[in-house]
């Protein structure tokens, strides 16, 4: 192998993982966009994985109870 192979062979291996990199980078930023305006129809062929909605859960922080310690 001499330089002229040697330099294209690592030129291709950048690129190709860069390009690599692109598509996992567009692939995360489509499947964020599509999730966050995704509405569902509420139609469903397998009644057994649909999801019921669930009620937001509200916690309270607890709270002291002052004692007066006086003479």
């Amino acid at each position: 192998m001499d330089i002229d192979q040697a330099a294209v062979f690592l030129a291709g291996s950048i690129l190709t993982a860069l390009g690599f990199i692109i598509i996992v980078i567009a692939a995360v930023v489509i499947n964020n966009i599509i999730h966050r305006y995704w509405k569902s129809f509420g139609w469903t062929f397998f009644p057994a994985y649909v999801q019921k909605e669930e009620k937001e859960v509200v916690y309270e922080e607890p709270k002291l109870d002052k004692k007066k310690v006086g003479v």
